[in-house]
């Protein structure tokens, strides 16, 4: 009888240890669940708040291009100073901050300008190969002129080869094939699709420069030399020498100077022999790239897009938020 009651009480020990076990198991399990979810609620919390200060850094950027009055725009206005008004954006909002850049659009070169219907647009043809044969593209002549070919090839609506471009019969034959366009860029991203385009031409690598932080999709055909980065303004002409673009750059960041008309640069000792095309240069932008990151914790958002400005209005030609 003794050894009866040891036994029931020693399988009620082990019972109990079983069901204490069990239910230790089962606690820790909702405690992971419970702690799981309060992370995931705090993390989309914070992606809520980057992305609504990031639209509100965006938002900032209109308001700054739609008060500049000004009858020429450069990188002397308020507008391009976007990284003080960044800063500052620390103390507007308690749980996070955004970054703003605004660049022009007007200073980089029009690649849908590239064509007039079948034909080359000789100016932004000029402008392209003398962009490309840069040295630090490490591209030879020919290279150059088969890749600019390609271009025109791509964004032209006829079938016609251009010299040693590409179309239709080019494209058919690859790997993985597809049709050329014949039409406009719609992203700056197509130019990867085109014959002789490289990513390590494209995006750049460690030692060279990508040709996409200087390629645009919009614009009326001229550049912006008051805004315009120091590469493309040594391709508006051949005869600019690297000592010529740094007294460009240094002349058109003094504040006391005038940038109103095209012609500043023959104001620059040594310069006044140098010509441009008058109608490949402007002082005035009307499309502009606006980006804005929130920053919540460790949740980062950012909104993209492009705008084009009109007398009073603003006009949004591409928006994303990534």
């Amino acid at each position: 009888m003794r050894n009866t009651i040891m036994n029931e009480r020693g399988v009620a020990l082990i019972l109990v240890i079983l069901m204490m076990s069990i239910i230790t198991a089962v606690t820790l399990m909702l405690n992971k669940a419970s702690r799981s979810e309060i992370g995931e609620a705090a993390n989309l919390r914070d992606g809520i708040r980057a992305i609504c200060l990031s639209k509100s850094g965006f938002h900032m950027g209109e308001a700054l291009l739609h008060e500049d009055k000004n009858d020429f725009d450069s990188i002397n206005e308020y507008w391009a100073k976007s990284d003080l008004l960044s800063v500052g954006s620390e103390a507007l909002f308690e749980s996070g901050y955004f970054r703003l850049s605004i660049e022009d659009e007007a200073g980089k070169i029009p690649i849908n300008k590239l064509v007039n219907g079948t034909e080359y647009n000789e100016e932004i043809k000029d402008l392209l190969i003398l962009f490309l044969t840069l040295p630090e593209f490490d591209l030879d002549e020919q290279q150059v002129r088969d890749l600019v070919d390609s271009i025109k090839d791509w964004i032209d609506v006829d079938d016609v080869t251009t010299g040693f471009g590409a179309e239709d019969i080019y494209y058919a034959g690859l790997e993985d094939p597809y049709k050329c366009k014949n039409a406009p860029l719609d992203c700056i991203e197509e130019l990867l699709m085109i014959r002789g385009m490289t990513e390590n031409l494209y995006y750049g690598t460690e030692n060279t420069p990508g040709i996409v932080d200087y390629i645009t999709l919009y614009g009326k055909g001229v550049i912006n030399i008051n805004t315009a980065p120091n590469r493309v303004l040594r391709s508006l002409s051949d005869e600019m020498t690297d000592e010529m673009v740094s007294d460009m750059d240094a002349f058109r960041k003094n504040e006391e100077n005038d940038l109103s008309e095209s012609s500043w640069y023959k104001n620059i000792p040594g310069m006044t022999g140098i010509t441009i095309d008058t109608g490949l240069i402007t002082v005035k932008s009307n499309v502009f790239r606006i980006t804005s990151t929130g920053y919540v914790n460790d949740m980062r958002k950012k909104v993209c897009g492009v705008i084009e400005r009109d007398g009073g209005t603003i006009k949004r030609l591409s928006w994303k938020v990534n």
